[in-house]
C-alpha cells in the first residue's frame, strides 16, 4: 500500500485550548521565614533573643497538640529566629537586623528571582509550542502544510499534536517532517538540526526520512515529494 504526498485530508476539527498557567503552591516554611524577617527588622540582639524564647515556648506548647505537631511554619519561624539570634550575636555591638544586609536573605531572593524567570520562560515556550501546534493543524486543514517549510522547534509542536488533534493530523505532520528532513528543507538545511532530529523525532519518522533520502540517492534528480509516492 502506498502513501501519497500530500496525504488525504479529513474534516476540520476545532483547535485546542491554550496552555494553562499553574499557580505555585504556598510554602508555609517560606512564609514563616518572611514573617520573622519583617518582624525582626530594626531589632537588636536583645530584642531578638527575647522573641526567640517566646518562639521556643510556643513550639513546645504546640508539640503537645497532635494537630500542630507537623506545623512547618512554626518550626521554620523558630529556626529563623535562632539564625537571626546567632547572626546578631556575632555582629558588632548595637547592630540591628536589616534583611537587605542579610546575605542569606539576598541569596534566597536571587534564587527565587532566577527560578521565577526560568518558570516564566518555560511557560512562554509551552505557549509557543501550543501555538505552533495549532498552526500546523490549521495548515494541514487548509491543504497548505506541504507548502510550508519546518522551523526550529517543530519537533516539539509535533509531540504536542496527540493531545489536541486526531491521528490523521499526527500522521500527516509526521510525513511532512520526514519529507522535509530527507529533502533538507527549512531548518533541516542546517546539518546540526538534522543531527539533533535523531533525538527529537520518533524512530518511524526517522526511518521514513532515511528511506526517502536513500531513494533520492538511488534515483538522482528525483524530488523527495515524488519519491514519497513510492513509500508505504
Amino acid at each position: 500500500m502506498t502513501t501519497p504526498w500530500p496525504p488525504p485530508r479529513t474534516a476540520s476539527r476545532p483547535l485546542a485550548t491554550r496552555v494553562a498557567v499553574l499557580r505555585e503552591p504556598a510554602d508555609p516554611a517560606r512564609i514563616g521565614r518572611r514573617v520573622v524577617r519583617r518582624r525582626a527588622k530594626g531589632m537588636d540582639v536583645g530584642a531578638v533573643a527575647a522573641v526567640l524564647e517566646d518562639a521556643r515556648f510556643d513550639v513546645r506548647q504546640d508539640s503537645r497538640h497532635e494537630d500542630l505537631v507537623d506545623d512547618l511554619r512554626g518550626r521554620a519561624e523558630l529556626a529563623e529566629w535562632e539564625r537571626l539570634d546567632q547572626l546578631l550575636a556575632a555582629a558588632p555591638l548595637g547592630t540591628v537586623y536589616d534583611p537587605e544586609s542579610d546575605g542569606v536573605v539576598q541569596a534566597e531572593l536571587a534564587a527565587e528571582a532566577a527560578a521565577a524567570a526560568d518558570g516564566e520562560a518555560a511557560v512562554r515556550e509551552a505557549q509557543r509550542i501550543a501555538a505552533r501546534a495549532d498552526e500546523l493543524q490549521a495548515l494541514r486543514e487548509l491543504h497548505a502544510l506541504e507548502q510550508t517549510e519546518p522551523r526550529d522547534g517543530d519537533e516539539a509542536a509535533r509531540d504536542e499534536l496527540p493531545r489536541r488533534a486526531d491521528g490523521y493530523v499526527q500522521a500527516d505532520v509526521d510525513a511532512w517532517l520526514a519529507h522535509a528532513l530527507a529533502a533538507h528543507l527549512g531548518h533541516y538545511r542546517d546539518p546540526g538540526a538534522r543531527e539533533a532530529a535523531a533525538d527529537l523525532l520518533t524512530p518511524p519518522v526517522l526511518a521514513h526520512a532515511a528511506l526517502l533520502a536513500e531513494l533520492a540517492r538511488l534515483v538522482p534528480g528525483a524530488r523527495a515529494d515524488e519519491l514519497a509516492l513510492t513509500t508505504s
